[in-house]
């Protein structure tokens, strides 16, 4: 049987790890965090000691990390993947990585004799609970065919993007639409419940706009201040936006409307709503954003 290994244990990496096993795969994961090995190994996960170990145990390794220095940690730090024999071994890297790191970490993986695609996805918990999500692959056709029978379990459709950092070009131009909307609904709330607008009944009319989306109606609750499942915290989506624009940056492509949504996930992340799912970024634009008039 295939050994899958699954690195960063978070909501992402959890919901992977509980789909493959429920697939019928042997997965065994680690985490750097402590508390989510113990929630991991709580739920049946098999834990290893740490990445090395992960590698060594595993014939194809999954990596969901945060950001570019956890990704690169991950790999090449101590007790990381490529201290273990990875020969033969193929590495798939599911994290919202720059284009550079994606360049970086292939000929350090092939320097081991081990192989490397990356697919970062469209879509979030419920989508990877229900295998549903959209995987964006860099990488060589080979190594991609040899990952298909396990992204296929996690995925509704695999599109090829091209080479190295491909994947994670694609998804870092997928981002700025996601952070421009969040802010265009949290100025939308705020406007109209200046002008007198019920909360509840504009989150009902801007469903039927013509800039209504999947989003909106899955957080309609959220947004008019209901519970729900966590899905993307305001923390990540702010570390992903700050990627556009630093990528941006680096290729000669200014990114106006990017850097107006950084603004306002920066000035939140700086709060306890960091850890909130980002639906709840208009909330905190109303209480802390907006402008009040003296009498």
């Amino acid at each position: 049987m295939t050994m899958i290994g699954i690195i960063g244990l978070g909501r992402m990496g959890s919901a992977m790890a509980e789909r493959l096993r429920s697939q019928g795969f042997a997965v065994v994961g680690w985490d750097h965090d402590a508390a989510a090995n113990a929630g991991a190994a709580a739920a049946g996960l098999r834990i290893a000691a740490n990445a090395g170990a992960v590698a060594a145990a595993s014939d194809i390794i999954i990596s969901s990390i945060t950001e570019d220095n956890g990704a690169r940690r991950v790999f090449s730090g101590p007790d990381g993947f490529l201290l273990a024999d990875v020969s033969g071994k193929l590495f798939i890297e599911m994290s919202t990585l720059q284009p550079m790191t994606g360049r970086e970490l292939v000929p350090l993986v092939e320097g081991k004799g081990a192989r490397l695609i990356e697919a970062p996805v469209l879509g979030t918990i419920p989508q990877a609970r229900a295998g549903t999500l959209f995987a964006m692959v860099g990488g060589r056709d080979e190594d991609l065919s040899r990952a298909r029978p396990v992204l296929e379990k996690l995925t509704r459709r695999i599109l090829h993007m091209g080479p190295a950092g491909s994947g994670y070009a694609m998804k870092l131009a997928a981002n700025p639409g996601l952070g421009a909307y969040v802010q265009a609904i949290a100025e939308s709330l705020a406007l109209g419940l200046r002008q007198g607008l019920a909360l509840g009944v504009m989150v009902d009319a801007l469903q039927e706009s013509a800039t209504a989306s999947p989003w909106l109606k899955a957080k309609a609750g959220v947004l008019r201040g209901e519970p729900a499942e966590m899905t993307l915290d305001i923390r990540t989506l702010r570390k992903d936006i700050m990627s556009v624009v630093a990528t941006g940056a680096l290729s000669g492509v200014p990114t106006p409307l990017a850097s107006g949504a950084l603004a306002a996930l920066s000035a939140a992340a700086a709060t306890d709503y960091g850890s909130r799912d980002i639906a709840e970024l208009p909330q905190f634009f109303r209480q802390a954003l907006l402008q009040n008039f003296p009498g």
